[in-house]
């Protein structure tokens, strides 16, 4: 191709590019205009800034989210616009909420009104049935129906002595002056856990064969969308494929097994039999027909994720907190010592009676903020607050600016359970479970499993904790896993 012809090409490219563009950009602004006449004259697009084409202001989030403070990205756009900002993160333009009422809409919204929106790999991995994606009945019945397992006293009994059996057997091992990476050992005796409740499945080989699996796919959740064979998204994608086809064979054999007992068993004591002790048979005795065993397999690997991440890193941070505040942690032990010589067997009740435990775990939510916050797309144009916001937006309600911000908790970035003694929740935007149809349905669970590794802790050992720093990205972590050198109390 001569030059010529090469110019020519050029610019009929680019006359074609500005073409394109100048008629999005019409389309858009028309569509917004039209659907801006069913909403009030007072709402307008919030103030912001759509950063640089493509990329948008992800690098600069992303940059601030390695940072020790993750919350310097959204507080410069604060001050320049506003509590709700407009921005384009992750690939779509966005509407930054800071504000604790507007997120609160948001959340409470049904899926006419918004539905949930992630990073392009995250979606590939979760597939399509996830509970996290899933939207209308099918995630009420869902997420119905482990919700009141969850929340069933049977469960809550059955989780209570396998902590306590487990936890117990874990610190029975530790030695005077040992060093011990807390990161690592809530999440061994966590994920176990969530694993019997999820599908039922014991101790041994499958069990460390599923935990294999997991770690190559939870690597995976924040990579390149890239599904090339070598590259990150590939191996946690085959990765899930091989913890599929071992809940696939768990489901095949609770089945077959179910087949036989009802051929068994007369109709007086098959509704016994039928007693759920596991999601999977939570999910199998549901008559809607909604639920195939493709939909129960990818859900029960997704369900895996707090046993890796959520609990075991709450338990961590409250660990890191108490050793940073004597105070605290001199209240806690008191608390947890009481209890101890009063009871000899605790149960579930007695554990979530802890008040000042509760408030530990609490202030460690505020402070920690496992999950910073949840990304919804519109999917009409909304109105809230005075905030325009169009149809095909994503709103990304950031909850660590709202429980770090100073106008609702005096000095925010200090570590002070006191502050929620008496105090009332849902009344100062506290979000840490998500909240609406979605809140984290495991949110009793994580409190008691915390509060039962919390009171073996200190009710048995002191310990001093080497220096550590939270990393809050992708996931929160401890860089160092949070090391403490132990030493067991002598009894008196």
């Amino acid at each position: 191709m001569d030059f010529n012809n090469m110019v020519c090409m050029t610019l009929f490219f680019m006359i074609s590019i500005i073409i394109l563009l100048t008629f999005m950009s019409t389309r858009f602004n028309k569509r917004k205009r039209s659907s801006r006449k069913n909403l009030s004259r007072s709402a307008k697009l919030p103030s912001g800034s759509l950063g640089w084409p493509f990329f948008g202001e992800t690098l600069e989030f992303i940059s601030c989210a390695y940072s020790p403070h993750p919350e310097s990205f959204m507080n410069k756009r604060r001050l320049l616009y506003g509590k709700v900002f407009k921005s384009h993160i992750f690939g779509s333009p966005t509407i930054v909420s800071t504000d604790a009422e507007v997120s609160r809409v948001v959340l409470q919204s049904d899926a006419k009104a918004f539905v949930p929106s992630y990073p392009k790999s995250l979606t590939e991995l979760m597939g399509k049935s996830s509970i996290l994606l899933i939207n209308g009945g099918l995630h009420r019945r869902v997420h119905g129906l482990i919700g009141a397992f969850f929340k069933s006293p049977l469960l809550k009994s059955q989780i209570t002595t396998d902590m306590h059996k487990y936890v117990q057997h874990l610190m029975s091992g530790w030695q005077d002056n040992q060093l011990i990476f807390i990161q690592d050992e809530t999440k061994h005796i966590v994920f176990q856990i969530l694993v019997r409740v999820l599908i039922g499945l014991e101790p041994g080989e499958e069990m460390q064969f599923l935990k294999h699996n997991f770690q190559e796919f939870i690597a995976g959740l924040m990579s390149l969308p890239v599904k090339l064979p070598g590259c990150r998204l590939y191996k946690s994608l085959q990765a899930k494929k091989r913890m599929v086809m071992l809940v696939e064979k768990i489901i095949k054999e609770k089945k077959k097994k179910r087949r036989m007992m009802m051929m068994m068993m007369n109709s007086n004591t098959s509704d016994h039999q039928n007693t759920p002790k596991d999601v999977i048979d939570v999910l199998l005795n549901d008559n809607s027909n909604q639920l195939n065993d493709d939909l129960i397999s990818d859900n029960m690997i997704d369900l895996m994720i707090p046993g890796e991440d959520s609990v075991p890193i709450l338990v961590t941070l409250a660990i890191k907190y108490l050793s940073d505040c004597p105070p605290a942690l001199k209240q806690l032990e008191d608390e947890n010592m009481q209890l101890k010589q009063q009871k000899s067997s605790l149960s579930w009740t007695d554990y979530l009676s802890l008040t000042f435990t509760q408030d530990v775990i609490t202030e460690t939510l505020r402070l920690g903020n496992i999950i910073s916050g949840i990304i919804r797309m519109a999917m009409k144009d909304m109105e809230i607050k005075g905030h325009f916001i169009p149809k095909g937006w994503c709103v990304f309600t950031y909850f660590r600016s709202v429980h770090l911000d100073e106008s609702i908790h005096e000095n925010p970035h200090k570590f002070n359970p006191w502050r929620w003694k008496d105090k009332d929740m849902n009344s100062c935007g506290f979000t840490a479970f998500g909240g609406g149809q979605r809140l984290c349905p495991g949110l009793d669970l994580a409190r008691l499993e915390a509060s039962i590794f919390l009171h073996h802790l200190v009710t048995n050992f002191t310990w001093v904790a080497e220096e550590d720093q939270v990393v809050n990205f992708p996931t929160v972590r401890m860089k160092r896993r949070m090391p403490i050198r132990v030493k067991r109390k002598v009894e008196t």
